[in-house]
This record gives C-alpha cells, structure tokens and sequence, in this order.
C-alpha cells in the first residue's frame, strides 16, 4: 500500500506526513523580497513548508519612507541604498531559489509620488518585477504570517511598519475586517507640534481604528521590527533567561514597565544591551507610544510576539488548505526526522511504545510527546559529550512555528532526558524554571522513555513489545515478544530500570512466546 492510500487510522490525528508531498514540496526554495518603508529585506524558505526554516535571511535598513511626509518623496539615500540592495538579491535568487522570486512593497512606496518610478526603475536595472500593496492587503497578508505560526488561532494582528501601521482580526484560522493607518514611527516623527501634537495625532487615529474593528478583547499578535525591539528590551528589563523572541508573551503591566524603563534609560547605551540597532532604536519611543494606546482601546487578554509577518503571509498564501490546517510543528519535527534520524520513521513505532505512559495527556501536551518522538535521533551526529545539550539547544532555539517557550522547555528537556539521566550541571539551568517542577518531572519521564525505547530499536516497523502504566498502583509493565528478548540487555535494563525510578514504579516484565 503507498503512503498517499494508507489509512488516517494509520496515522493517528497528526495525519500522513505532507512535508514530501508534490504540493508542499513546490513551495521549497520560495523567494520574497519586502520593500517597507524602513528595509527591505529578502527572504528565502526551505525545509518543512508548514513550518518553514529560512535559507537565507538579508535585511538593509534604507528608511525609504524617511521625511515623505513632508518631501512626497522616497528617501533619496534610501532609494539608492534599495536599488543596491534588490540588485544583490535578484543574483542571489538566480542561484539559490527553487521556487521563483516574489517582490511586494508596503506604505512608503505606494504613497510616495515617485513610488511607481521607483518599480519600474527596479524592473528595467534587475528584472523583478515589484507589487504594490494597499494597506488592508498588507493587514491580510500579516494575519496570514500570523496564522503560518497559529493554526486556527484568533485575536488581534498589529503589523507596525516604518510608515504605517495595519490592524487584523483573525478567528479560527481565518482573518476578518481590517484596517490600515499612518501610525508607522518614521511618520509619527514628522508629525509638528512636539510630543503633545504626536500623542493627539496618535489618540485620534487610534480612536478611529477601534471604531472600526469594535471590540478586540483576545489575544494581540504584535508583528514588525519596531515591537520586537519594545520586545527586547522587555526582555532586558526583566531578566528573562530565553531569547527567542517568536511567542514571547507580554501583558498591559509589563508594556507599561517597559515603556517607562526606556523613558529613564539612555537609549544608545539600552540598545547595545539589547543588541538593536541604531536606526531600529530611534524608532522605539514613537512605537511604544502607539503600543500604550493600542493597549488602552483594546484591553488584549494577553500579548504575542510574531516573527511571522507579511513574508510568510505570502508563503502560507500559496499554500493548498490541507497544508494550512497541519501542524507546524509536527510537520517540522518530520521534516527533521526525515533528513537527519538514522532510521527515517522510527518515531512513529517509538510515539506508538511510549503513549501508554501518556493516555491521561491533553492532545496539546500529546503533540509535545509526539514531536519529541519525532526528534530524538536528529542529534546524534554530535559528540557523545554534548549530544544532550546539543538537543537541548536546539528544542529552545530552532525556528519552530506553534510552540510556547514553556512548551520549548519541556520539549528541551525530554529530549536532553533521551541522552542524559540527570539535567542538573547543564549551562541551560536558568532556563527549567520557566516550567514549573511537576512539567519538569513529566519531561524527565518522557526522555527516559525515548531513552529505553531506543535500546529496543530493530526498523520503523517492528515490534518493539508493549508498555504498560498503572498510576494508581504505581506499575511499570513491559511485554516484550521472543524476537525482541536478545535486545533487553544490560543496558536496556539499566534504562527501563531508571525509567521506572522516575515514575516510582515497581516494573513487571513478560516475555511473550
């Protein structure tokens, strides 16, 4: 039977994996190029589509959209400093993408008089051909990054650019009304009347915005370079030990902390703290101004920060809907298996073992367990000495779509778990405590479970026996078939035994002949 006639019941809930199909597979080596109004930037996607890492990541910061205000103009140094750049990235794309190259410019261009001279200059020196967006398209397209990340996922989207700011609303997966404003920090800063004129400029713009999208009380995805430097710098001001900004989570109390440690900060000697760069810094105290007042209208539940915006909007753009409703992170943890496992499969017959010590699982901490499954030989190339952190490393930072950073901890765990008995004496210790001691134990149970399961390793199809979990009388029962006896050795026992420790367990083997 081939895998496209398989069963779903062969699969489980995650279904077959699609990061092979022809569909997914068109969508590889994907090329985008974002002219805003403050870089322009090129990007370019491989690996798992529902999940995509970035091949290559280039940004110029040209301020294009720097005195339009007042000029109707593009940046002259801007717009030089655009054309270098888009130069270097049609030769790059001519080498390096599979999948073609897409242009799209956002505020900046579409509002500068010379806006349209600027695309056809670009198209007659280099070839690419540039679009020109409005601003609700550029609100959809950010919502749609935001969904690459969040599958069914609803709240507000807030994309903030260098010369206007778009809001969008999403619910279960798709995105509604939308709006477009000025609110960008480059126009803001040209705006007369000093800081009292700014805020008024912001207060009534902002008031027509909730007047037109009404009440917006779930969460609020913040997407853009201005929030993530505001992200940053939260991150400084409280010490937080995880520095991947995708998923970090704010609330009103902190934006407002945050927003009065910049005030009384001197803002060069804050961004090289925070590693932002000049031209991103100068921008935050506009930007966190207009942050305040969106908080204010729209009283969020709780805030995200998204790295996905309007580039990956494009991707997931020209993905087919069963593609859209996957996982990204199963479908990236496949992705992985597939490209670095020693045996490409094994995870599955390894999640089959391991799940009867998780049945009681939320399906939410069930995809962990899955993922974890998928994962835990993709490191083995490393040295024996540092595989466990290795693993550890790349569970808390790799560039992973639909994960909490809690959720990357644990995942971390389990998988340093798989290669090491102990966490303790790690460099990553800072980081447990942002899951609490029971997540701590529970990751602890599931790497010790890859960790006995991987002894019983024969192919992706074989019958590695049977584990059974009594909670209540504290019972660990292992039925392993004759074939498997040989490979319960010193080793394996040793393994099952530490496995059994972690649940304070009493273990019963059987043999089946």
């Amino acid at each position: 039977m081939t895998a496209t006639s398989e069963p779903v019941q062969e699969w489980g809930p995650f279904g077959r994996p699609l990061f092979d199909d022809p569909s997914a597979r068109a969508l590889s080596r994907i090329g985008v190029v974002d002219v805003g109004s403050n870089s322009v930037r090129l990007v370019v996607f491989d690996g798992a589509a529902r999940s995509p890492a970035y091949f290559y990541n280039e940004k110029i910061m040209c301020a294009l959209g720097s005195g339009l205000s007042e000029t109707g103009h593009l940046n002259p140094e801007g717009r030089e400093r655009a054309l270098s750049a888009i130069r270097r990235f049609q030769i790059l794309a001519k080498q390096i993408c599979h999948g073609g190259l897409t242009a799209v410019a956002t505020a900046a261009v579409r509002e500068a008089d010379d806006g349209r001279d600027f695309c056809d200059q670009v198209l007659r020196e280099t070839g690419l051909n540039i679009h020109i967006i409005d601003g609700t398209e550029e609100a959809r397209l950010s919502a749609q990054g935001v969904l690459l990340g969040w599958p069914g996922s609803y709240g507000l989207v807030c994309d903030i650019g260098g010369s206007s700011m778009e809001l969008a609303e999403i619910n279960d997966g798709q995105v509604g009304r939308r709006v477009t404003s000025a609110l960008g920090p480059l126009k803001l800063r040209d705006i007369k009347g000093g800081k009292k004129g700014r805020r008024a400029y912001i207060n009534e713009t902002l008031d027509v915005l909730k007047d037109s999208m009404g009440s917006q009380r779930n969460r609020l995805f913040l997407v853009g370079g201005s929030w993530r430097a505001i992200a940053r710098i939260d991150m400084e001001r409280r010490g937080y030990p995880l520095h991947v900004l995708h998923e970090y989570r704010m609330n009103a109390k902190s934006i407002h902390a945050t927003a009065a440690y910049i005030a009384e900060n001197d803002l060069d000697t804050l961004r090289q703290r925070c590693g932002v760069s000049s031209s991103r810094m100068s921008l935050v105290p506009y930007a966190i101004d207009v942050l305040k007042g969106v908080i204010r209208r729209f009283k969020p539940h709780d805030i995200a920060v998204s790295s996905y915006g309007i580039r990956e909007g494009m991707l997931y753009e020209q993905m087919p809907d069963r593609l859209r409703e996957r996982d990204p992170l199963i479908e990236a943890a496949r992705f992985a298996e597939a490209k670095d496992a020693r045996m490409p499969g094994f995870g599955k017959s390894l999640y089959d073992f391991v799940l009867p010590l998780f049945s009681a699982y939320t399906p939410e901490r069930k995809r962990l367990v899955k993922a974890a499954c998928l994962l835990h030989d993709v490191s083995w190339r490393a040295h024996p000495d540092y595989r466990a952190e290795v693993c550890f490393d790349n569970a808390t930072r790799a560039n992973l779509g639909g994960l909490r950073h809690s959720e990357r901890v644990y995942l971390g765990l389990a998988l340093l778990h798989r290669y090491r008995n102990k966490r303790e004496g790690t460099r990553f210790e800072n980081l447990y405590d942002l899951i609490d001691e029971r997540a701590q134990k529970q990751a602890e149970v599931l790497g010790k479970a890859l960790r006995f399961g991987a002894m019983l390793w024969m192919d992706a199809s074989g019958d590695m026996g049977t584990l059974k979990w009594r909670p209540k009388k504290r019972e660990l029962h292992l039925h392993l078939p004759a074939s498997s006896e040989a490979l319960f050795g010193e080793v394996a026992s040793a393994r099952f035994q530490s496995l059994a420790e972690s649940l304070d367990a009493e273990t019963f083997i059987k043999i089946i002949r």
